[in-house]
């Protein structure tokens, strides 16, 4: 696997990308901060380096926007500490995004390690599980994706090498523009972005969260990207949604007491306005059985995607 370190090449994999976005989508916008134009070194420039995107082979191309998202954060700053491989370049068939190795200090903290896959052939798939340091027995994991057979081989590999795996499914949906909040701002509320002393409860309240390794990824995010929320006149937080190193809008939650009243969309809308500007997919994920959130999602503009969203978790026996 190759990394691709260079602004260019980052950049045309991004336009490449971008073009295997589902349909409710558009695929041909330019992003309205574009990355600078700074030549590659002369050992970062692959053979044939052109100047429009190569096509992507055919196949299902499933829902790429986690991968987009991964490579848009890394090339704006990566403040995740992500990189981004290809088996070769510039024309490709799979892309992998994981956390830098150096950076994954706690061989079983697999928040920080977040991976994420974009493949054209399941064979280059199962080379690059079975041939690669991406899953090994001895590193915990994430890894999001939507394409067809991903779970089985992620687990098929995991399990081999030792590791327990857990999949969870989710529905991802996905906002053409900017959510649009179905309320107005509630008196006495005001948005602003999480606190780090908010940590604690975004990480009681999350369902993946209630740990010290939670806890810890959660103020990296707060720290380091974008978020919002929605706070009481005593500076509580009532509503809110963070951001992580793959661009997904993670963690939306309004406590039980303010529930009902389409606050959600206020925060949402915030940061959806700030992803739309800087040229970002705007994307999330539900579990399946949370209708609640599914329609109240849908009614401030996100499209439910077809097919079935995995998070699969791998950690050491």
């Amino acid at each position: 696997m190759l990394i691709l370190r260079c602004p260019a090449q980052l950049q045309l994999l991004e336009k490449t990308l971008r073009k295997s976005l589902p349909t409710t989508l558009p695929v041909t916008a330019t992003p309205r901060i574009p990355l600078s134009p700074v030549p590659c070194p002369a050992g970062d420039r692959g053979p044939g380096d052109p100047s429009v995107p190569p096509s992507l082979p055919a196949g299902d191309n499933g829902l790429v926007v986690q991968v987009l998202g991964t490579v848009m954060t890394v090339a704006r700053g990566n403040p995740a500490s992500h990189e981004v491989l290809v088996d070769s370049w510039p024309h490709f068939s799979i892309v992998l995004t994981r956390l830098r190795p150096e950076d994954h200090r706690d061989p079983r903290d697999y928040y920080t390690n977040q991976l994420s896959v974009f493949y054209r052939d399941k064979g280059a798939l199962q080379a690059l599980l079975e041939g690669t340091e991406a899953v090994t027995q001895e590193r915990a994991f994430w890894i999001l994706g939507m394409q067809h057979g991903l779970d089985k081989a992620v687990q098929e590999v995991a399990s081999a090498r030792g590791l327990k795996v857990e999949t969870i499914q989710y529905r991802a949906l996905m906002s053409p523009e900017p959510p649009q909040p179905r309320c107005q701002m509630p008196p006495g509320l005001r948005l602003a972005p999480v606190s780090p002393s908010h940590v604690p409860l975004l990480n009681a309240t999350w369902a993946l969260g209630g740990n010290a390794r939670s806890q810890a990824f959660l103020l990296g995010l707060v720290r380091t990207l974008p978020s919002a929320c929605l706070l009481d006149p005593r500076g509580r937080p009532v509503s809110w949604s963070l951001l992580d190193g793959q661009a997904c809008l993670r963690h939306g939650y309004t406590v039980p007491a303010w529930r009902g009243r389409g606050l959600s969309g206020l925060s949402l809308a915030m940061l959806g306005q700030e992803l739309h500007a800087r040229g970002f997919p705007i994307y999330c994920s539900v579990l399946p059985q949370n209708t609640a959130s599914l329609h109240a999602l849908q009614a401030i503009g996100f499209v439910l995607q077809p097919g079935t969203f995995y998070l699969i978790l791998g950690t050491p026996k």
